[in-house]
């Protein structure tokens, strides 16, 4: 049974919302101010709390505020019930991190489908979401997004990019959150000596781009097609929306976008510190793991020597000695100029 925390000052109206809630099957607690309030919230940390605006020593407002920078109580939806109509009392609420804001006097179903609504979104980002465009689905549709999937993947959001083609570049401006529907895409940055340095690469199912719509920057790095692509384009509105509805969807939809955030924190660090065979090897272990889909058929490399150094971090010319070492060592074979990973086992344990 789930717990909502009722704040208000007028005796009547607390008794009736308290008894209304009860027969609806929610458990129900009630403080006659703001400060009690407070303390009964950071106590019982309720599912749902309602809060009149107006009332002595400690107001709505007042609640809200405090309640929503403790990490415990932040991220309870609030929902105001309050004679102030103003559209400027709404505006400050919302701006607050206010869940709903209904008007007394009020209609009894308009405040029961107030809360079940927003025991629905709170269900939605508990739940383990799937990292793709069906999960941002489900989010959008939790906090009232008037877009769908549909919306998000219909043929004017969907760019196709051939192979080398660039989908971005470092120093534009983003406009668009973007999914990858199939192929693969590579992200560098280009040193001063005009070498490149893969620091991110992304396969169907991955989303790009969002760090920059995060920070209201431009792209720290290019994107580019390391195969026939496609993408979809979420436009910056959407995204922004979604961010900014409240902490916890902003929480949960990050977790959305940053599930590869680990494994660029590793290449990265393996660039940095790792030796030369290590450095190679963890390239390819990098590349079977994110794009080896089929485990019954080979892995086969199919991108230039240049390429796979950037990724790798290391001289074109280092790389193309330690893969002859490897396919001496039975770790890889050459097939037509691409490279087949003969033992990824082995290649694991020299990355350890």
């Amino acid at each position: 049974m789930k717990t909502i925390l009722v704040i208000e000052d007028n005796e009547i109206i607390r008794e009736n919302l308290q008894e209304m809630l009860m027969l609806s099957n929610y458990n129900v607690i009630t403080a006659d101010n703001g400060k009690t309030g407070i303390d009964m919230a950071l106590q019982h940390l309720p599912d749902l709390i309602i809060s009149d605006i107006m009332m002595p020593g400690v107001d709505g407002y007042g609640v809200l505020h405090v309640l929503g920078k403790d990490p415990k109580t932040q991220n309870i939806p609030f929902v105001f019930l309050t004679s102030k109509s103003e559209r400027s009392d709404f505006r400050a609420a919302m701006e607050l991190g206010a869940d709903d804001y209904i008007t007394k006097p009020f209609n009894a179903n308009e405040l029961l489908n107030a809360i079940e609504s927003r025991f629905r979104k709170q269900d939605i980002i508990k739940k383990n979401l799937t990292p793709d465009l069906k999960g941002l689905n489900e989010l959008m549709t939790a906090v009232g997004s008037k877009k769908n999937l549909e919306d998000l993947t219909n043929e004017s959001n969907i760019t196709d990019l051939k192979k080398r083609q660039i989908l971005y570049k470092e120093g534009s401006h983003p406009h668009y959150l973007y999914y990858i529907i199939s192929g693969k895409i590579k992200t560098y940055k280009t040193h001063e000596d005009g070498k490149d340095l893969v620091i991110g690469l992304y396969s169907a199912g991955d989303f790009l781009g969002y760090v920059p719509l995060l920070e209201s920057n431009t792209y720290t790095e290019t994107a580019e097609a390391l195969e026939d692509s496609e993408v979809a384009m979420i436009p910056k509105k959407d995204f922004e929306d979604l961010v900014n509805s409240n902490p916890a969807v902003a929480k949960k939809f990050i977790s959305l976008l940053a599930k590869n955030l680990s494994e660029k924190e590793d290449q990265l660090l393996g660039i940095a510190y790792n030796t030369l065979r290590k450095k190679v090897a963890g390239a390819l272990v990098n590349l079977h793991r994110k794009y080896h889909k089929k485990e019954d058929e080979s892995f086969l490399i199919n991108i230039t020597r240049e390429e796979l150094a950037s990724v790798a971090g290391t001289a074109t010319e280092s790389l193309i000695r330690t893969l002859s070492d490897f396919r001496s060592e039975n770790l890889i074979d050459i097939e037509n100029g691409k490279i087949v990973i003969t033992n990824n086992k082995k290649l694991e344990n020299l990355v350890r």
